[in-house]
């Protein structure tokens, strides 16, 4: 039975917290929160789970082996670095940390403890992405031609990120574990429209060796919430609204194709195929439960995660690429790995 302390009971600390009191490989330990009445939510929910608003109480338990960290970004460092350092396995919340540099040296501490350090990339653990992955990686898919999505609602207006760190970073976590190959530039442009606070609307592109690209408009300004992606290959074509009740994501056997024969200079070189749709099946078990397992098994087989630090690493390093591109009005910026 592996320990659980949960740091953070706001917005997404009581999925976290739900999640890990069901899981029967798991028990749940303690939870910490600064708010004394979001502590009585969970005594109320939880009758036996210690509380406190002191985090530090949790990392000295020899009873919690692993911590849950569901806090605002700025304090994802700090908690998680003591979590490490006091030989706890850490489960946290995207993005992983402020900058790329928090998150290499969160890295190499988890590393060199041989502990589990995993990032909360949440859709990569639901059935509907899983299910892209395993058509986009087939032979079936043909050459990828690009990624698009769009990912807006009205709020929630977010006061220490902006909505790049926000939304993008689950377009950035998703692109990561589909593809085989990472972006090489990156451009962005967004608005501020509140003074004082974080840009609220954003597009940003990425490009790709292969000549993939990556397109994610991201806002907290929409009239209604958005969920969607199409993805588009030279054989096969997808499309996936995380907001339908069923058929989530649809394959269509639809394509291009294009001849160089100078015996068809004079002719339309481009032919179109159009075939069936289909819906595939998907597994419908909630993707927290999913990640929860996932993370009890890597910390008792001593495996990396599946959205591991390096994988969390990359997304942040996407997101300062993206917003140092939006605050110089679109400038290209070049990653390099």
């Amino acid at each position: 039975m592996i320990g659980i302390g949960v740091v953070g009971y706001g917005y997404w600390g009581p999925n976290l917290v739900r999640n890990f009191a069901e899981l029967s490989r798991a028990k749940l330990v303690g939870v910490s929160d600064l708010d004394n009445k979001r502590l009585g939510l969970v005594s109320a929910r939880y009758p036996g789970i210690k509380t406190t608003t002191d985090y530090h109480e949790l990392l000295r338990d020899p009873a919690i082996d692993a911590i849950v960290i569901a806090t605002p970004v700025s304090t994802h460092f700090p908690i998680a670095m003591a979590a490490l350092k006091a030989g706890k396995h850490v489960w946290l919340a995207k993005p992983m940390t402020e900058t790329s540099l928090q998150a290499k040296q969160l890295v190499e501490v988890a590393t060199k403890r041989n502990l589990v350090l995993l990032v909360d990339h949440t859709f990569v653990y639901t059935g509907s992405i899983r299910k892209v992955a395993e058509i986009v990686r087939s032979p079936e898919m043909g050459n990828l031609f690009y990624y698009d999505s769009i990912r807006v609602n009205l709020g929630l207006f977010q006061r220490d990120v902006n909505v790049i760190s926000d939304l993008a970073a689950h377009d950035f976590a998703i692109l990561d574990y589909l593809l085989d190959e990472k972006p090489i530039a990156v451009t962005a442009a967004g608005s501020n429209h509140f003074p004082g606070s974080p840009e609220n609307l954003a597009y940003v592109t990425l490009f790709y060796n292969s000549g993939m690209i990556a397109h994610a408009n991201v806002s907290w300004l929409a009239p209604v919430k958005v969920r969607q992606i199409l993805i588009g290959g030279s054989s096969k074509m997808i499309t996936y609204n995380d907001l339908e009740p069923s058929e989530k994501v649809k394959i269509y056997d639809k394509g291009v194709s294009f001849t160089d024969d100078p015996g068809q200079i004079h002719e339309m070189r481009v032919g179109y195929r159009t075939g069936d749709m289909w819906a595939p099946k998907l597994d419908g078990k909630e993707a927290l439960s999913v990640e929860g397992e996932h993370f009890l098994d890597c910390i008792e087989k001593q495996q990396q995660p599946i959205s591991d630090g390096p994988s969390g690493e990359r997304v942040v390093s996407l997101i300062e690429a993206a917003t140092s591109s939006m605050r110089g009005r679109g400038e290209t910026i070049y990653i390099h790995r």
